[in-house]
């Protein structure tokens, strides 16, 4: 790295880098996730998660570079592959295949928990360091609330109770949200 965005020194540029390329790798695994499900859900609920799902995979698509280009604006190199992104892996791959709509919503819920916890892992450190990221990763979290909203209100009881809450693992969660209908 030669450069960097002025007000930054290089150590902060490279620790902001550095939180940013885990975004960029949990960004492309979520979008390829989102697509997953939206292929693989099936069940009378299907064409609302399907037709809700699109709009999240294109969002999350967009945040992935928008991300990606503020690595490189900081004088660094995205790497946007599937090498980095199994490299970056903090978390086990989507387990689900073809299932029932409110399966995979409990199993997302999961998902959406920890992309959210790893954004404002980000936005604490990036606070005090680099306020341009850290507005950046709020307006993204913020969007992904709204998405874990979407799914866990198919997911919610009358008493606003989650089927979902408590599971351990997105099978957990989807053994605990699946219906037969």
């Amino acid at each position: 790295m030669s450069y960097t965005v002025p007000g930054l020194s290089t150590e902060q540029a490279h620790t902001v880098i550095g939180l940013l390329q885990g975004r960029l790798s949990a960004y492309n695994d979520l979008h390829l996730t989102l697509k997953h499900v939206h292929w693989n859900v099936v069940g009378p609920h299907f064409i609302a998660v399907h037709e809700m799902i699109d709009p999240q995979v294109e969002l999350v698509r967009g945040y992935a570079d928008e991300v990606a280009e503020r690595i490189a604006t900081l004088g660094g190199s995205p790497k946007g592959t599937p090498g980095a992104v199994i490299a970056d892996r903090t978390w086990d791959d989507y387990s689900l295949g073809r299932d029932t709509a409110l399966a995979h919503l409990g199993a997302l819920d999961l998902v959406y928990v920890g992309a959210i916890t790893d954004n404002r892992k980000v936005i604490e450190t990036t606070g005090d360091i680099d306020p341009i990221t850290e507005d950046m990763v709020i307006a993204q979290t913020a969007e992904l609330e709204k998405f874990q909203w979407f799914v866990r209100a198919h997911l919610e009881s009358i008493g606003g109770d989650l089927t979902s809450e408590g599971a351990g693992s997105e099978t957990g969660a989807a053994d605990a949200s699946r219906t037969d209908g």
